[in-house]
């Protein structure tokens, strides 16, 4: 029986590397990498000797006889990647072991950042080098986007910070948490990280928003998918929108990525489902008062240019209870009044574009102006989330690109504004990339990134830093008041899951800095 890959696949390809029969794909290599949610195990090919369920770090490969009823639709999923793909081969492959080229001793580098992109960067630097490495997460809390993007429902893809939690084991990484950098009196600036550091790698991500640009973008109970995402997922600080209480039961999301299906699909979940997992308690509580029964997507374009993957598509369409509709007007969609009480569904609405939101008495949202075909229409709503891509922000000390909303770089090294890369400066996944592409997209990049870190080092491109190994953390105990290492981060992990043990969920997880400062620093 051939194994196969579920929906909680992260694309982070060390299944790829374990196959003896390269029956996994795309590989890295390969076209569709990084746009395709999930890989695919040849079901003609595998030999089911397990090797990739073993390698797996979010637990997404089982044998195709013991998957759940939501995960046999998987079974298709892989199957159908080979049918539309024929170009694409299995077979017996070689391993191709890299060059490793003689770098200077000593070497000490910083990775600001700890989503997946920092992460395989520290793992890369590990294995492949000799260097001191030390991490840096303005949150006591470390893993970036993993803890507070994914989604509460997909615990198995937030499975690859174990993966990292071992690294920041290792005698040669040393973690600091609730440090900022950028500028500010109890920050720690770019010049003063390269001043303390051979190298420094920036994996800060894109967490601002793109804007609609329509009259009422800016109404109470209008948001955006990266705030609703980081106050459901217990973000400290984010804020959810005012949903009244006595709404219509109704949502509409601006958008139809992958993000908008993960917010879609949690705002019509059912409380009692949503309870089981480590969604956060504020989140929870105001979604069992108001109960979202409806969520209407509102896509520009036709459903063959949705931005989702088939797989997000396909499990969407497995969630019990829950009718998902696809249409190209509103014919009939009674998207005009509240819905109906005694059902839930998710309606894709294609071919349309936003006008404006408006208020009602109390001045929140009330509805929204869709234009389908030649017609305008009002959906009534309780709150509009738009989900139309994320974007960086600029790092003060750091060259950014405004249009782009990235860190500008060629191969990951750092551009100046003279077009010239910056000695010992790198920027790895979103920050470098924009915000394309998954965990396995910005697993390449790191790793690609690091492999043009070892290539400088190696030609002795590297300015060497002066200062003693202790000097950036002397820096960081005087000017970071929320200054968190390993110990303490692991004493946080203990104390949320035992919140959560408590009550029968996988935790809780604090929502305020000062809680966690408490819990790290307590006496053990």
């Amino acid at each position: 029986m051939a194994h196969v890959i579920t929906q909680s696949c992260c694309s982070d390809a060390a299944c790829v590397s374990v196959c003896p029969v390269n029956c996994i794909h795309p590989t890295p290599e390969e076209r569709g990498f990084g746009s395709s949610d999930i890989l695919h195990i040849d079901p003609v090919a595998c030999i089911d000797c397990g090797a990739c369920a073993d390698a797996c770090p979010v637990d997404a490969i089982y044998p195709a006889d013991r998957l759940g009823e939501r995960d046999k639709v998987f079974i298709e999923v892989n199957a159908a990647f080979y049918r539309d793909n024929p170009d694409i081969s299995s077979g017996w492959s070689d391993i191709v072991y890299p060059v490793i080229p003689r770098l200077p001793d000593g070497l000490r580098v910083a990775v600001v950042g700890t989503g997946p992109s920092g992460g395989y960067a520290v793992r890369t630097l590990i294995g492949r080098t000799d260097a001191d490495v030390t991490v840096i997460d303005r949150l006591p809390t470390p893993g970036g986007l993993v803890r507070a993007g994914v989604a509460p429902d997909h615990p198995g893809t937030k499975g690859v910070l174990r993966t990292f939690d071992l690294l920041y084991r290792d005698r040669r990484v040393h973690l600091l948490g609730g440090v900022e950098i950028g500028d500010g009196p109890s920050a720690v600036t770019p010049a003063e990280l390269a001043d303390h550091f051979d190298a420094v790698f920036y994996a800060v991500g894109a967490p601002d928003s793109r804007a609609l640009g329509v009259p009422g973008e800016d109404l109470p109970g209008s948001t955006a998918a990266t705030d609703l995402v980081a106050w459901y997922n217990a973000y400290p600080g984010a804020e959810g929108p005012p949903i009244p209480e006595d709404g219509v039961g109704r949502a509409v999301i601006v958008g139809t990525g992958n993000v908008a299906l993960d917010v879609a699909r949690i705002l019509v979940s059912s409380p009692d489902a949503l309870a089981a997992t480590d969604i956060a308690d504020r989140a929870l509580a105001l979604l069992e008062r108001q109960d979202i029964r409806e969520v209407v997507l509102l896509g520009r374009r036709g459903q063959a240019d949705a931005a989702y993957t088939a797989a997000e598509f396909r499990a969407l369409q497995e969630l019990p209870g829950v009718d998902v509709i696809v249409a190209d007007n509103l014919d009939g969609l009674g998207l005009d009044g509240p819905p109906v009480p005694e059902r839930r569904r998710i309606v894709l609405l294609f071919h349309s574009a936003v006008e404006q939101i408006s208020a009602g008495d109390r001045g929140q949202v009330r509805a929204v102006s869709v234009t389908t075909g030649d017609l305008t229409h009002d959906i009534t709503t309780d709150v509009v989330v738009r989900s139309i891509g994320y974007r960086g922000v600029r790092l003060d000390g750091l060259p950014f690109d405004d249009a782009r909303g990235v860190i500008p770089n060629a191969d990951g090294r750092v551009i100046s504004e003279t077009g010239e890369a910056i000695p010992g400066v790198y920027a790895l996944g979103w920050a470098a990339r924009g915000a394309v592409g998954g965990i396995g997209a910005n697993k390449a990049h790191a790793i690609a990134t690091v492999e043009a870190f070892i290539d400088d080092a190696a030609a002795g491109r590297l300015p060497r830093t002066a200062h003693g190994p202790d000097d950036f953390r002397t820096l960081v105990q005087n000017r970071s008041p929320n200054l968190v290492r390993y110990r303490g981060v692991r004493s946080i992990d203990r104390a949320e899951r035992a919140r959560g043990q408590a009550v029968g969920r996988p935790r809780i997880k604090f929502t305020d800095v000062s809680d966690m400062l408490a819990v790290a620093r307590r006496r053990r």
